[in-house]
């Protein structure tokens, strides 16, 4: 199997139109056009019933002592966590492409709606860990189905990597309902996937982290 993307290359920076913040010199950031990227894939095994996509921040702070706090910075050995930031199943194999911007075109306020999609294809959406993160936030409170992009801390000290994943698998459906999770999929696909291809994108809302040109090809 072979995923790629036509916004962004492995290993690199996604752009910000694909963020759900970019950086702003006066407020530390801003909300960005939060698209969701452009993603193609080929190869499927055979025998492959539904596909699966879910991307995932692995960089995030486990505890949020110092995060976005002015004269703080989030040290980079702290321990870090999953964010899941896309859960799509019940992708048919038939689609061999998802165009940019097709699943999410701005930020929400409240989230997008799901889990089913008004395409009416059939495919779901399952929430998405910025539901946690604004759970507290009068304005921005809701369930966040589907994707929305990036936006690490703004003075994390180590740029976060997003990894997108495209499992095969051998069912049709999902063994999901209601508002499922990034981990409740990866849970029910367990002794089902028949194949999976990955690419994983660079982003970081830090002037000192983007000055290190983090996303160019042998930087760290």
């Amino acid at each position: 199997m072979e995923l790629r993307s036509n916004s962004f290359k492995d290993g690199e920076t996604i752009p910000g139109e694909f963020a759900f913040c970019v950086s702003d010199p006066a407020s530390h950031v801003a909300l960005s056009a939060n698209k969701n990227p452009h993603l193609a894939w080929s190869g499927l095994p055979a025998g492959t019933k539904s596909l699966a996509l879910i991307c995932h921040d692995y960089d995030v702070p486990s505890r949020g002592d110092d995060v976005n706090k002015e004269g703080r910075e989030v040290p980079a050995d702290l321990p870090r966590v999953d964010f899941f930031h896309w859960v799509l199943v019940d992708l048919k194999p038939s689609v061999s492409e998802i165009a940019a911007g097709q699943y999410s075109n701005q930020v929400t306020p409240r989230g997008k709606p799901g889990p089913d999609i008004s395409s009416g294809s059939g495919e779901r959406h399952g929430l998405n860990d910025y539901t946690g993160w604004f759970a507290g936030d009068k304005d921005m409170a809701g369930d966040y189905f589907g994707y929305d992009g990036p936006c690490p801390p703004w003075n994390d000290s180590i740029v976060h990597h997003y990894v997108f994943t495209l499992y095969a698998l051998d069912i049709e459906r999902m063994p999901v309902e209601g508002k499922f999770t990034g981990q409740q999929v990866r849970d029910a696909i367990r002794g089902h996937i028949l194949g999976e291809a990955k690419i994983t994108g660079l982003y970081s809302l830090n002037p000192a982290v983007v000055a290190r040109g983090y996303g160019k090809p042998g930087a760290a």
